[in-house]
Formats: structure tokens, C-alpha cells, sequence
């Protein structure tokens, strides 16, 4: 973590003043294109993108293999990196009798373009940013988030509440253990600016995972955390 740490850009004035006086890690849910913080690709478990902070269109990560490395019957991708605790938490949840598939993996800025001017055309514009990210603003640019359902079931968005289920609820409690983060959990919508997403998961390695599981923040909440306090002089 050290040799990420004195990597560490400056966050910008604007953003700065933006957290300054909430008595928050985060500032109050707004939308611009600041450049991502801890952007390259070996910084992937601190990149910090939001509603704030947007990925280049050209960021692709380099490692990007198909979901069947994992043991899925899925040629998605996703980085290589988290390959094995991924195939590790398929298997466990296979052995507790609750099998989980991959409903979204690795998306280009090009792709995500599409998906946010689809919702757009389906719920307008306002609606859909509390749901979609715009392009460069997706977790799942950065190659390692995923969405995921139970094996066999619907979209997890099409249940009331995907997280009663025994896979969903499983993944509540356990994800961390895999270097997996719940992005957007339940009534947290006003620190991470997007709506209730059980099923969507942004792997950050077990070490960074087990401190935010501690921590009782939302994954956004943490970084933005981890950041300012570095801005802090010694």
C-alpha cells in the first residue's frame, strides 16, 4: 500500500472546497469530469471514480481475460488480477448450494454510451442518472466490477430485492472475505449517488476490502476518505 500511497495526486481546489464544511468524507452527489484520482492500471484498487471523477475513453486495462478462466461458462472479461478469488468465491458459493453467474463484467467507455443514452431514452435524463453512469464513469471500465445473479435466475434488478435471496444475501455478508465491495448498499444513495445495487460488486483485493468491511463506510465514502487524508500534511 505504501508504494501506491506516494503516488497520490493532489486532489483539485474545486473538489476540495466541495467537501469542505459538509462534515462528510464525500461531497454532496454532483456531476462534473474531473480527471480519475490513481488512474493507471497497476492503482486499480484506489481508483476513485464517481459521479465526480471520470476514466479517459481510452482506459482499457491491459489483462482483460474471459470470465471462463474463472470456472464461469462466460466469455465476458474481466482483469486477470482478480481472477482467483474470483473462481474462489464461485466455488464457495457452489459448495453452499447457492451458485452465482456473471450479469455484467468489463464495459468500454464506447459501450457505456450506449447503455446511459438508453436509459436516458427510457426514463429521461435525471432519472437515469441515479441509475446509470455516464460514460467514464463506470466502475465497470475499470475491468474489475462485476454484477452478478443467481445461476439460472433473472436479472437480479427484475427481484424486489435481490439480496433476500440465498445468493444475494450470502454475497452481503461475505464478498469482503474475497477482495469484493457492495458499491451501492441499501439507503446509502445520498453518499454514493447511484440507487440501491445489491448486486453490484467492484473487487479492491482482500486487504483494501477487509478495511472497508471494518470501516462501515460505502466504498466511495472510503476512498474519497483515504484520499483526503493523504492530502493532510505530516
Amino acid at each position: 500500500m505504501s508504494n501506491i500511497r506516494r503516488l497520490l495526486p493532489t486532489l483539485t481546489a474545486t473538489v476540495l472546497l466541495a467537501v469542505a464544511g459538509t462534515g462528510s468524507a464525500v461531497p454532496e452527489c454532483s456531476y462534473a469530469d474531473e480527471p480519475a484520482i490513481l488512474a493507471s492500471y497497476d492503482e486499480w484498487p484506489f481508483t476513485l471514480v464517481d459521479t465526480i471523477y471520470r476514466l479517459p475513453a481510452d482506459y482499457v486495462p491491459p489483462d482483460l481475460v474471459p470470465l471462463t478462466a474463472a470456472g464461469f461458462s462466460d466469455e465476458r472479461l474481466v482483469r486477470e488480477l482478480m481472477i482467483a478469488d474470483l473462481a474462489e468465491l464461485r466455488q464457495d458459493a457452489d459448495a453452499l448450494g447457492h451458485p452465482v453467474e456473471v450479469q455484467s463484467a468489463y464495459r468500454s467507455f464506447q459501450y457505456q454510451e450506449q447503455t446511459f443514452a438508453f436509459w436516458v431514452a427510457q426514463e429521461g435524463r435525471e432519472a437515469a442518472l441515479k441509475s446509470s453512469a455516464r460514460p467514464g464513469h463506470s466502475e465497470h471500465q475499470l475491468g474489475t466490477t462485476i454484477d452478478l445473479r443467481s445461476a439460472g435466475g433473472p436479472a437480479p434488478w427484475d427481484l424486489a430485492d435481490w439480496a433476500d435471496t440465498p445468493a444475494g444475501a450470502w454475497l452481503t455478508e461475505n464478498s469482503w472475505r474475497y477482495g469484493f465491495v457492495l458499491s451501492y448498499p441499501r439507503d446509502r444513495s445520498g453518499v454514493t449517488c447511484y440507487i440501491y445495487e445489491p448486486w453490484h460488486y467492484r473487487y479492491v483485493g482482500r486487504e483494501v476490502a477487509a478495511a472497508v468491511h471494518e470501516s462501515g463506510l460505502t466504498l466511495r465514502e472510503w476512498l474519497w476518505q483515504y484520499h483526503l487524508e493523504r492530502q493532510q500534511p505530516d
